[in-house]
């Protein structure tokens, strides 16, 4: 959700580079959700903890270039 937020601070301050990053830290959270990617009930356990783990290292590590 925070990420969610900073896209719109960005919106309003008008900053095209803060709006990128955050709606790149909002893509990275809905794969790691399984609401972009392959559906997360076409994957067994373990590939939905893979994938959740992965998601929050990268949010974690601050990967926002796209």
């Amino acid at each position: 959700m925070s990420a969610r937020r900073a896209v719109g601070a960005a919106l309003r301050s008008h900053d095209v580079q803060a709006e990128r990053e955050a709606r790149h830290r909002v893509h990275t959270a809905k794969v790691a959700l399984g609401e972009r990617g392959t559906p997360w009930w076409e994957q067994d356990d373990v590939q939905r903890r893979a994938r959740w783990l992965d998601g929050l290292a990268a949010l974690d590590r601050g990967d926002e270039q796209p």
